[in-house]
């Protein structure tokens, strides 16, 4: 796990000195990312430009200097610099060498595998073979083109795009920052869709001509493409959609016990992939059904107790600790807890937006943050359960909100635009005293609290045109308009981008939209951030394409039915783990922030929300936002995911000096 940035500039005048000082400053802006070692390399290609390449190394497999980065391939045509873990690149090594014959190894990494397989197979068709996560950056020397690159599911960053006339790109936006003089406009349909879903979706950032490279994509650009500035589509080198459309089609036809033989023996094999480290790894447990069979499939095949970690909150309701105490002694795990106290987190809040390099509010960023803080003073990689929910059906949504379209959708469009309508006219308070009036009558849904914005939300989902509206709508946790006093475009995921998908039934079409965009524009951007804060390494066993492709195949009973999700992986679990240790509702990530809000954090949201601070950003409505913010105080009302974006937006906003 490391840390890559770099740049190719036509600027005719530069001097390779010059060029030196630039990656060197891009390079250090990733330091988190990389605490073990820095490395540069500077080419001026003579008439045409000069490329730079900077790594930051979090040393891995092959902690030698023989893993250094920037790496050159063997016979000098490519030099990458890479970020992530090939875990399949043992077996492609003794591949490469059964058709080669001996090959002279400077060491044993993954980088130098990859290298020369660029070199055998070209760029497309060594990717195709690939298990990891990554992000890489690979010069051609012959050729004089840059081609960047993004792991299959997008659990690694890569950002690019021209300022200045040269092309610079990095892990993250702060490399792109340390270049001389940057400063690209604020993209206001970015700013929009984060006050829509708490994070940027790709391919846009919060910068105006900056993007996010897509997954399972690359980008080539050639010597024309970096003279005149062009940004050249990114081309896919695995289609999710259709691999999951080609395995809906070819459905697995054993039992139910023979499928989840099935989904053990793969997962298994990808469990045991994400343990190949030449460094101290453990495993994050959270007690829930992914991290659950991770840490059980790890246990399966080591043969010292696995080290585990979770960290719980002297909060009532907020601690789960004891769910991930009681699965990790049953499986005989090296247990490490930490119970927090709310003053132990709330220290960390303000500091929080720090740690990403663009506006970002999913809350379950802070309890994440502090996992891997703890972790991390005990090892340097971790396994997780990220992916488990989208790809085998975890989300409540994926049966709940089928049956809700369904009957929406039995209603004539003018008649449910017409009542959707209606529903957000009501003002808030007037549903919340309505709700309190009716008392035990109420139903449970809106007596839980926040009637008002679920009755607003509701009319949202009953006012939509089409399912691909209602889903995007469902996904939403704010209005743009509600907090914004700049133009800007309707938010809207990719959501019926690729027509195949809008032909899929409610269940399956959700579940390859937050694959290919809740799942990497939240999950995993928030995990790599706050693990790469504090050098973590962060692997999932779920994210593997043999484990999706067979997930895909298997009909839907077998992973969702009645109104119970991942049923394959409790099957599987249950092998290892008695249900009674893991079966309860599915429970979030999350902290108190919002009654936090109104005691100790109140000065701190106090100064960001202040009329000042807010007239300050230029793009808010203050009114409006002070009027939330002093219903919030009095208890009148729960407005804590608007609070929490504009605070994550402020506090992103102060911690990035010149920033828009």
């Amino acid at each position: 796990m490391c840390g890559l940035t770099g740049f190719v500039d036509p600027a005719r005048g530069r001097e390779s000195g010059e060029a030196r000082t630039r990656v060197e400053a891009m390079t250090a802006a990733l330091a988190h990312r990389g605490p073990d070692a820095s490395g540069h390399w500077v080419v001026q290609e003579e008439g045409l430009f000069t490329a730079a390449l900077g790594h930051r190394r979090l040393a891995i497999i092959d902690v030698s200097q023989a893993g250094a980065q920037p790496m050159a391939s063997h016979d000098g045509r490519y030099v990458i610099a890479f970020n992530g873990e090939i875990y399949n690149y043992a077996e492609l090594r003794a591949r490469h060498e059964s058709r080669r014959g001996g090959v002279a190894w400077r060491g044993h990494s993954d980088t130098e595998v990859l290298l020369e397989l660029f070199c055998a197979d070209g760029v497309p068709g060594t990717l195709a073979t690939l298990d990891g996560m990554f992000a890489l950056a690979l010069y051609d020397r012959r050729d004089k083109t840059l081609t960047l690159a993004r792991d299959a599911f997008g659990e690694k960053p890569l950002h690019y795009g021209f300022w200045d006339g040269a092309l610079v790109f990095g892990s993250e936006l702060r490399a792109l920052r340390a270049w001389p003089g940057f400063a690209p406009g604020r993209d206001d349909d970015a700013l929009a869709e984060f006050f829509a879903y708490g994070y940027v979706p790709c391919p846009r950032t919060i910068h105006r001509g900056i993007f996010k490279l897509p997954p399972a994509t690359t980008a080539t650009f050639t010597a024309a493409d970096l003279r005149d500035g062009t940004l050249p589509a990114p081309q896919p080198y695995w289609d999710m959609v259709g691999t999951a459309l080609r395995a809906k089609g070819a459905p697995f036809a054993g039992t139910q016990p023979e499928a989840a033989d099935a989904v053990a023996e793969v997962l298994a094999r990808s469990t045991r992939g994400r343990m190949v480290s030449d460094v101290p790894l453990g495993a994050l447990l959270s007690g829930g059904i992914d991290s659950s069979l991770a840490t059980a499939l790890m246990q399966a095949s080591s043969s010292q107790p696995v080290r585990t970690f979770s960290i719980g909150m002297d909060e009532p309701g907020f601690n789960e600790a004891e769910h991930a105490r009681a699965v990790a002694r049953h499986l005989g795990t090296r247990h490490t807890e930490l119970i927090l106290t709310p003053a132990q987190v709330q220290a960390v809040i303000p500091d929080i937006a720090s740690i990403y390099d663009e506006p970002f509010a999913d809350s379950s960023q802070v309890p994440t943050f502090l996992v891997s803080r703890m972790a991390r003073e005990h090892v340097t990689v971790a396994v997780s359960g990220d992916g488990g929910d989208e790809i085998f059906g975890g989300y409540n949504r994926y049966f709940h909100a089928p049956r809700l379209w369904s009957r929406v959708a039995a209603v004539p469009a003018p008649v449910r635009r017409a009542l959707g309508a209606a529903l957000r006219s009501i003002p808030l308070a007037t549903v919340d005293l309505a709700v309190r009036a009716a008392g035990p009558l109420a139903p449970a849904e809106l007596a839980a609290g926040r009637a008002g914005e679920k009755v607003h939300k509701l009319g949202g989902l009953v006012g939509s045109r089409t399912h691909g509206e209602f889903h995007e709508r469902l996904l939403r946790t704010g209005e743009p308009g509600d907090v914004l006093a700049v133009a800007h475009g309707a938010p809207r995921l990719l959501d019926g981008a690729d027509p195949r998908v809008s032909g899929m039934d409610a269940a399956s079409r959700a579940m390859l939209v937050d694959t290919g965009n809740y799942l990497p524009d939240d999950i995993l951007a928030k995990v790599d951030r706050a693990s790469m804060a504090v050098a973590l390494e962060v692997r999932t066993p779920y994210l593997n394409r043999e484990l999706f492709e067979l997930a895909w195949s298997l009909p839907a009973p077998m992973k969702m039915r009645g109104g119970q999700g991942k049923l394959i992986l409790r099957d599987v679990l249950y092998r290892h783990v008695p249900r009674a240790l893991v079966d309860r509702p599915k429970a979030g990530f999350a902290v108190p922030v919002g009654r936090w809000m109104r005691g100790a954090l109140r000065p701190w949201a106090e100064s960001l929300l202040s009329d000042d601070a807010l007239r300050a950003a230029g793009t808010l409505r203050v009114e409006a936002i002070r009027d939330r913010w002093k219903e919030h105080l009095s208890g009148r009302r729960d407005h804590t995911g608007l609070l929490w974006s504009v605070l994550m937006y402020q506090g992103w906003r102060a911690r990035h000096a010149g920033s828009p």
